[in-house]
């Protein structure tokens, strides 16, 4: 397989990271899988372990001798980091080594194999944004000290790093900063607002609002992602930073009489108390990708939840 055809993925075992993997893998690209198994699963993997293109290493990408195997690949997708808020705020300081780390590590790889690499930034990085929708040129609205900072912060520094070694180093980077993206290969129990809402549907459980029901949301289907990030990661001459999402704008109150109508459930709605720093509303501009990358979400919130429902359901 060429040099130009191997592809490593950090995060690989991950929700959007193995959804990556298996779209590599199926348009021929080798694919190196990078994971420590921390919020990644096994069977989100186990389809690909029989194809020859297609290897894991077991990993954490805040481990600089993790990488001293890989001796060449063409391009980095570093997707390495949990991204729910029960998950990165288990431990903090592990979170924010896996943005912060993980970030010099695999541009310290690009920098040894000259490879193009894209960093998996966030929305969150606008914090409670008081611009709406927001743009790539908005610096946010950020508490650096709060319950998420470890996350929001983590993802911030990462990005400062990527452009640090573009610009000392001529490293070839991509940036996209990433919206509530969901889909088929979610975890049940990861915390965040879709599956909460799926589960508990499906469940005839009463689904659960944090807040009034009015902070709003966009949610991009994954598969419209994974669009977006080989988009991305294929053009020329484009570092980003790039929004990537769905601009379709939902409150939560919205969305949970959505599934709750598109599952069929009997359950109701029901309030409790809105957790520390939860931004009021989350809304990309995405002109900037339609304009550089052609791009735009295609699968509607109705189809992606009725997917996810599905995959859920087994």
């Amino acid at each position: 397989m060429g040099f130009d055809k191997t592809a490593l993925v950090t995060g690989g075992a991950g929700f959007i990271g193995s959804n990556l993997c298996r779209r590599l893998v199926g348009e021929g690209k080798r694919v190196v899988c990078l994971d420590n198994m921390i919020s990644g699963r096994e069977e989100n993997i186990a389809d690909l372990v029989a194809y020859p293109n297609f290897s894991f290493l077991k990993a954490d990408v805040a481990d600089a001798s993790a990488f001293n195997s890989i001796e060449k690949v063409g391009h980095i997708y570093n997707l390495a980091c949990p991204a729910s808020p029960p998950f990165y705020q288990a431990d903090p300081i592990a979170t924010m080594k896996t943005s912060v780390f993980g970030a010099i590590n695999v541009l310290e790889l690009a920098r040894r194999t000259n490879a193009r690499v894209l960093l998996t930034s966030t929305s969150e990085i606008y914090g409670d944004p008081l611009e709406h929708p927001q743009r790539e040129n908005y610096r946010g609205n950020v508490n650096p000290i709060g319950v998420r900072a470890c996350y929001d912060e983590g993802k911030r520094a990462a990005e400062t790093l990527f452009f640090d070694y573009h610009r000392m180093y001529g490293v070839e980077i991509r940036v996209v900063r990433v919206f509530n993206t969901y889909g088929p290969g979610m975890r049940v129990d990861d915390g965040r607002v879709m599956t909460n809402f799926i589960s508990q549907a499906l469940a005839g459980e009463n689904v659960t609002i944090y807040g009034d029901g009015t902070q709003t949301r966009s949610f991009c289907f994954v598969e419209d992602m994974l669009d977006a990030l080989v988009s991305m990661m294929e053009c020329e001459g484009f570092t980003g930073p790039v929004n990537l999402g769905n601009p379709e704008e939902l409150t939560m109150l919205e969305l949970a009489e959505k599934v709750i109508a598109l599952t069929g459930s009997s359950s109701k709605v029901v309030f409790c108390d809105l957790p520390s720093d939860d931004p009021a509303r989350r809304k990309p501009d995405i002109s900037l990708a339609k304009e550089m990358l052609g791009w735009q979400p295609h699968v509607s919130v109705d189809e992606g939840i009725m997917k996810t429902a599905e995959f859920l359901r087994r």
